[in-house]
């Protein structure tokens, strides 16, 4: 039988070594996430959020526990399967865009579908969809140092979304952006949960999104502090303040 859940993490603790103290990033995670759930996950900096999402984005392992993707098994799967699973699954969106500066905007985009073999016509031609979808349809041929950082970012949320991923792992996606255009990345990735089905796991402390959610996490010291039904949410000015 299927599972419902896209993302499972069952009592993931992290713990890094470093010049010889044992720092507890993750303190025994659990959280299930169904499929099409818009999930945002805030918390101070060092509470952990980062580490989670390359957790469940399969980018770093636990070390104790077990992270599930459509009932996958992180820790059991091979390299090969790995990858097909980072490249197909899941688009992430990061913070400092981790764009390749040497290639256009519409190449960036491009690049995650040559890994699936997408022709090379059809694949631009997707990646100029997207680049219009978020806004950038008189930006395609240009590099990233010819680009603003709001304009990196919608380039990054475009790439994202080149080999149409299950589930999207945004870590601050409006962080950079202006008001205006934080909104209209904010409706497009609703519009992606609700049109699609696409599972969206968002750090963040930017009201908009969080008043899109369907459930807030709050993370505190690498525990599960709380997690609430946005309908219930009250936020306290601390948490509206600062950011891993």
């Amino acid at each position: 039988m299927e599972r419902s859940f896209a993302v499972e993490v069952k009592d993931v603790h992290k713990i890094y070594h470093l010049r010889g103290e044992d720092i507890h990033a993750l303190r025994g995670i659990n959280l299930e996430v169904p499929r099409g759930e818009y999930l945002s996950i805030m918390g101070p900096s060092g509470s952990g959020k980062t580490t989670l999402f390359n957790m469940i984005g399969g980018i770093d392992s636990p070390t104790k526990g077990h992270v599930y993707i459509d009932g996958m098994d992180l820790s059991k799967v091979r390299p090969n399967q790995m990858a097909w699973l980072r490249c197909r699954k899941v688009g992430y969106i990061f913070q400092t865009f981790n764009l390749i500066p040497v290639l256009t905007a519409k190449e960036n985009v491009a690049l995650p579908m040559i890994f699936l073999g997408v022709p090379k016509q059809e694949r631009e031609k997707k990646a100029v969809e997207l680049l219009e979808l978020v806004g950038l349809g008189d930006r395609i041929n240009h590099r990233p140092t010819e680009l603003s950082g709001g304009q990196q970012q919608r380039v990054a949320i475009a790439r994202a979304l080149a080999n149409d991923p299950t589930i999207i792992l945004a870590d601050e996606p409006t962080g950079n952006l202006d008001l205006n255009t934080g909104f209209a990345i904010v409706q497009l990735l609703y519009r992606l949960k609700v049109e699609r089905g696409t599972t969206i796991i968002c750090a963040t402390h930017d009201l908009k999104m969080i008043d899109i959610s369907d459930r807030v996490v709050f993370l505190r010291d690498g525990e599960i502090e709380n997690i609430e039904r946005r309908r219930g949410l009250v936020l306290t000015a601390e948490e509206l303040e600062g950011e891993e």
